[in-house]
This record gives structure tokens, sequence and C-alpha cells, in this order.
């Protein structure tokens, strides 16, 4: 399978330090990231649910999710990355169908997950996609931790074996949110064959140190969307409450910022 440029040079940044991912939810989300000097953008799948008036865990209608890939796509210029939960069907076939039109949406990579599922299911799954040959960079969530799925002295010998078994079906990439301890994330990192993703948890150690750690990716998931959120229910309330106008501009970006960046699109 040959690799378009894009998804080739997603590849790349997985094993060129560590490669930061501000997860975006929206077209004007990922336009703002890509201004503020991201390499590559990535979804959250919560703030895209979120966003499409659904919550998360697998309940999108893939074809806003599609959408949401188009317009994304639609104005940067930098590889995208889809979190699609766990492919929106538990049919292997039904969920290469799902990526491949991801990808062909403009996505170079995935995220997909094994969640509360028999790790096989996942496996057949990237199988699947790569009997396919659709190009994209998969990244094989296991949520072993997030989760709890194994007991914690068991976790990483669980996230490892896991990691054997999505490696042999053709994953790219493991990510393994929840992980926070230092010598758990270099037993992982060390042990799994994979570039590793984790995810931002208080407790977990700063980029430059994670990245000595071996991990390679470093994601905000939802809580870029989460912050935004609680910001604008803080000012909602006190408008609501008072009408003042003053707090609304308060750290505002203006007007004439926001609309630069469509401009050109």
């Amino acid at each position: 399978m040959s690799s378009s440029p894009a998804a080739a040079e997603f590849r790349r940044l997985h094993h060129d330090g560590i490669l930061v991912l501000a997860n975006v939810w929206d077209a004007m989300s990922a336009r703002l990231v890509a201004s503020l000097g991201a390499r590559a953008i990535a979804t959250t799948s919560a703030g895209v649910a979120w966003s499409n008036g659904y919550p998360d865990g697998d309940r999108l209608p893939v074809p806003l999710l599609l959408g949401a890939v188009e317009r994304i796509a639609r104005v940067v210029d930098l590889p995208l990355t889809v979190d699609c939960e766990a492919g929106y069907a538990a049919d292997p076939s039904a969920v290469a169908d799902t990526i491949a039109a991801v990808a062909d949406a403009g996505a170079v990579g995935i995220n997909l997950e094994d969640g509360f599922d028999p790790p096989h299911l996942l496996a057949a799954k990237i199988e699947r996609i790569r009997g396919r040959g659709t190009d994209v960079f998969v990244n094989a969530r296991t949520d072993v931790y997030l989760k709890g799925l194994a007991a914690p002295e068991r976790r990483v010998e669980e996230t490892l074996r896991r990691a054997a078994l999505y490696r042999a079906a053709g994953a790219d990439g493991l990510f393994v949110p929840g992980v926070v301890d230092r010598e758990e994330i270099r037993a992982i990192t060390s042990g799994c064959g994979l570039p590793v993703n984790v995810l931002v948890r208080a407790g977990l150690p700063h980029a430059a140190e994670l990245a000595t750690l071996g991990v390679r990716r470093l994601s905000a998931g939802s809580d870029v969307a989460e912050a935004v959120l609680g910001r604008a229910e803080s000012l909602v309330r006190a408008f609501l409450a008072d009408g003042a106008s003053e707090p609304l501009s308060e750290g505002a970006m203006p007007y004439p910022d926001v609309q630069s960046l469509m401009n050109d699109r």
C-alpha cells in the first residue's frame, strides 16, 4: 500500500520527539489550533458528538461524523486524525467501510478503541481495515486503565498483551488513556513495539518528560472543549443574571481575528 504525503508525514511525526495534539471538535477550533503552530490536527469524539447534538459513546450517526471531517479537512492543511470511537458498529466489515469513508473525507489517521469489548474484536476490525488497503494511521486505543479492565497490578501486563494483538493485526500506534505512573509508562513504551499515545490527566508528567519515557504522542482529548464550555457557562450564567456587557469581552478573541482565520478558506 503506497502512502499519501500527508499520511507519510503523520507517521513520521510519531518518530520525531513527541507529538502534542490539542484535540478539536469543529472547523473553527481546527483552524484556530492550526494557526497556533500545531503539527497535526486531531478530533475529540466527545467534542464532535456534542457539537452535533449527540452524547459521546458511539452515538453519533456516521453521516454527521463524515460531515464534520469534511468541514475540518477543508480548512486545515495539516495531517488530520479522527477519533472514531469503536467504529460505530460491532461488525468489522461495517467498521472498515466507515473508516474508508473517513479517509475519503480527508483523514490520514484514526483512533479505534476496545472499551469493554473483547480485544479480539478490535483486532478483527483493524485486520479488516488493513485488508481494504485504507491508508490511515491506526491508533489502537486500549481502555485497560481508563475503564479498569484489569487489576492495578496487572494493568501493564494486560496492556502489553493487547498491544501485541493489535500490532499483529496491523495497528500503527497504541493509545493508553489513563496511565500516569512513570514506571508503568516506561514499561509500556519499551515493551509494546508501537509508538505510544497518552491522554492528559492530573499527575501526568509534562510533554518533555514523557518524551524521555518513550511516549510519542500526547492528546488533550475532550479537555479543551470542556474548558471552553466551562468558560461559556460562567459567562452566560452571569449575563443572564445581570445583563452586563463588559465581562463578555474580557479575554475574548476579537471578531476581526476570528474572521481572518476563515477569510482565505
